[in-house]
């Protein structure tokens, strides 16, 4: 059961980044695309903690790679929110 809600949480977020950049291309709001992006990569970080704890499992820890995505995701959408709103 753990494994579908990983993949529906990793489709949920693509789903969501693919709309962002829809709604982007049609309006060239600066903050849609920085959403897109976030939302981009916190897919890939579902992505990465479905092969963590489904696949690889505890043999291999990818926590660090996961949190990085994230990370790296929640500091565009900070970038979008400080620096293209003025």
């Amino acid at each position: 059961m753990a494994k579908i809600v990983y993949i529906l949480c990793a489709l949920t977020s693509l789903g969501c980044a693919v709309l962002l950049m829809k709604s982007y291309v049609r309006s060239r709001a600066r903050l849609l695309f920085w959403s897109a992006a976030c939302f981009t990569c916190f897919a890939a970080s579902n992505v990465i903690l479905f092969f963590d704890l489904a696949v690889l499992g505890p043999q291999v820890d990818l926590s660090l790679w996961r949190q990085s995505v994230s990370l790296a995701g929640l500091a565009m959408l900070l970038y979008g929110l400080i620096w293209e709103t003025k």
